[in-house]
């Protein structure tokens, strides 16, 4: 052998007897003994206390699910127990998570390359505790050690690839002093994968292009309880793996079915960056007793409705610079028994939120309205909290509107119901507004009906933010339809006859009948070519006016060439300044008062005979009582003075002239108020 050759041999038994050195070195070691320095490294780069309480070992095997000659090398599983990580110094409390063991297989052959890839991780009994403080304050946000560049260190050319990360059964609980959060989850795999299109369904349900295009698979099944924003809260459903969590590039998917009380919400979908919680994508249906009872949950101010369930497309882009916005997009649903479609746009902006939409019913069911003016007191919802309790003697709405939370959130949303469904006798067809809340102000401009054929036109403006609240509305009234407006009169059905009107008032308090109480203000009300008869008050469910036609006109059906209204409005006291029936027959004259604060009627009807005294009554009647439970009958005393209705047609010059406003130029002399109105504006 030559020289060369057995200083060749020599360095090749050196280097063998190395490598044998180190395999036993490697397999005889005592990896306790660097736990201390493993402790100390790992907290000083988290930045909070880490240790690992029990056995840390390395077991050699090799991977059979490898091919080829990776098969034959021997692979280090790295085993520890009992591990602890701690909080933060400004987070309470002494652990954030415990895990009983934790295993990790390493590629040695990746080291070469200056890469550490564990292709799986496996978690025995996880248990975290995470915490956020009232101050934003949280311990899953990991500061780690500062390494930059200021201190001359270089940035590391090692790279961590992890594949996997399972675990066998998983607890966490959440306390959140920002969402008033003190929830309990339980984590368990659920056996074996489950995609996600056998979630989701194959028929199209999830339409949202990302949402439909996922991949992955759900791992593990949560089952939740405690509480969320004050309000008992319980759940269950389906996520991902642990790896899709920790990586920005792989959508996170979540199946969540979650109940609070009345209200249900589910969610199918996918989180995007989820630790950084940057967008979601997400199919969301949602029901419950009353739309306002969503406020507590999800922080959206909505009203009280009837019971509703919705289906739509939950988009989220929370990373946003003037704050975290949610569109609610292609929902459809029902409110009570009406439905509902449209797409809505919630801003997380300040300095309050901001909701933006356009909703449209196609069917509107009338009765479905109540809850918004108060009109189901007596009606105790479900779910709905205790509200006030409709008096036995009042008819007007006494429910107080919350207004105390209306300064939460402004909004800006068009709402349009194409076709109202109602009673026979309730002559409206349609409905659209425009809602604007700003700073604890409601203004409704526009808010308009299809009545009759023709339109009320309104401004509606509620000031919130004053105790008692202050209002002001004013309303057009054109081209109401006699025929129309009493469809169940069969002797209305030929009428060409016509009602407008102007009302404005200005009121304060806390509900309908504390506002009509206090309103100040004017009504207009002008209408030609009706008519009036025992049946048609009896129709109206009107038995004073039954009454009063009765003593006036016996059972005929008289014909109304005009009736003109002025009355003015001062504290919740109705006073008209004109308030005159003109028939074939006669002149009817009303005077007296309602009391809207007191709900209670003062009135006179004064009656003259057009030339051959057809009327027999020649003694005024009168109203009186309250709206609950009105009185008529004939006032006893003198005759009614000879002339003293055509002292009516003396009124003063203003409330004729503005009644005549009413009238449009287009329709002429046809308009049987026209030659009153003149007349008495003459006179």
């Amino acid at each position: 052998m030559t020289k060369t050759g057995k200083v060749l041999l020599w360095v090749a038994g050196i280097v063998l007897v190395l490598l044998a050195v180190l395999v036993i070195f490697v397999l005889t070691f005592d990896w306790n003994r660097i736990k201390p320095t493993i402790n100390q490294k790992v907290s000083a780069e988290l930045q909070r206390p880490f240790a690992i309480r029990g056995e840390l070992g390395v077991d050699w095997s090799r991977k059979t699910d490898d091919r080829g000659w990776r098969a034959w090398i021997p692979w280090p599983q790295i085993h520890a127990e009992d591990l602890v990580l701690g909080n933060p110094p400004d987070i309470p409390g002494d652990n954030m998570m415990t895990l009983k063991r934790v295993e990790a297989n390493l590629s040695p052959l990746a080291l070469l390359g200056k890469q550490v890839r564990i292709p799986r991780i496996w978690l025995t009994e996880p248990d975290a505790n995470l915490q956020r403080l009232a101050n934003g304050k949280n311990n899953w946000t990991f500061n780690l050690a500062n390494r930059d560049k200021a201190k001359g260190e270089a940035s590391s050319d090692w790279s961590v690839n992890i594949s996997d990360i399972v675990f066998d059964r998983g607890q966490i609980s959440l306390k959140d002093s920002v969402l008033k959060a003190d929830l309990r989850a339980k984590i368990d795999p659920l056996g074996k994968p489950l995609p996600f299109s056998e979630v989701i369904g194959d028929k199209g349900e999830v339409k949202d292009s990302k949402v439909r295009s996922t991949s992955v698979d759900y791992i593990f099944g949560w089952q939740v309880e405690g509480k969320y924003q004050g309000q008992p809260v319980s759940g269950s459903g389906k996520i991902g793996g642990m790896l899709s969590l920790t990586n920005a590039d792989i959508p996170f998917p979540i199946q969540a079915d979650v109940r609070s009380g009345s209200t249900r919400v589910a969610i199918v979908g996918t989180l995007n960056d989820p630790s950084n919680l940057a967008d979601i994508n997400l199919r969301l249906k949602f029901s419950g007793d009353s739309l306002g009872n969503l406020y507590p949950l999800i922080g959206v101010l909505l009203p009280n409705t009837p019971p509703y369930a919705t289906d739509g497309y939950l988009i989220a882009r929370l990373r946003q610079s003037g704050g975290a916005v949610y569109q609610y997009q292609k929902f459809n649903g029902k409110i009570g028994d009406s439905d509902i479609h449209g797409d809505l746009t919630y801003t997380a902006s300040q300095p309050r939120p901001k909701l933006l939409g356009k909703v449209v019913s196609n069917q509107l069911r009338f009765a479905d309205l109540a809850p918004l003016i108060g009109a189901d007191s007596n009606q105790q919802k479900k779910g709905r909290g205790e509200k006030s309790r409709q008096p036995s003697d009042k008819i007007l709405p006494v429910e107080a509107f919350e207004t105390q939370s209306w300064n939460v959130m402004d909004a800006d949303v068009t709402y349009a119901a194409k076709r109202i469904e109602r009673d026979k006798a309730l002559p409206i067809s349609d409905l659209s507004t425009h809602v604007v809340m700003k700073n604890g102000e409601l203004l409704l401009d526009p808010l308009r009906f299809g009545i009759a054929g023709g339109n009320l036109n309104a401004t509606l403006r509620l000031n919130g933010n004053k105790n008692p609240m202050q209002g002001r509305i004013d309303l057009h009234a054109r081209r109401f339809q006699l025929k129309q407006l009493l469809p169940e009169v069969e002797s209305m059905r030929n009428s060409l006859g016509q009602l407008n009107g102007d009302a404005s008032f200005t009121a304060r308090g806390n509900s309908v009948a504390a506002l009509l109480g206090t309103s100040n203000g004017s009504l207009r009300i002008l209408l030609n070519q009706g008519l009036i008869s025992r049946s048609l008050m009896e129709l109206l469910g009107l038995n004073v006016g039954n009454y009063i036609v009765a003593k006036l006109f016996g059972d005929d059906e008289v014909k109304i060439n005009c009736a003109a209204a002025d009355i003015v409005m001062r504290n919740g006291l109705a006073t008209p300044r004109l308030f005159v029936f003109d028939t074939e027959n006669a002149i009817i004259n009303i005077t007296g008062n309602a009391n809207f604060a007191t709900e209670r009627l003062d009135l006179s009807i004064d009656p003259q005979s057009k030339g051959l005294r057809i009327l027999t009554l020649r003694s005024p009647l009168y109203v009186k009582g309250t709206f609950k439970n009105p009185d008529a009958g004939v006032k006893t005393g003198p005759l009614i003075a000879r002339g003293a209705v055509a002292a009516v047609l003396g009124v003063a010059l203003t409330p004729a002239a503005a009644l005549l406003a009413l009238i449009s130029p287009s329709e002429g002399e046809e308009n049987q108020c026209t030659p009153l109105l003149k007349s008495m504006k003459q006179k």
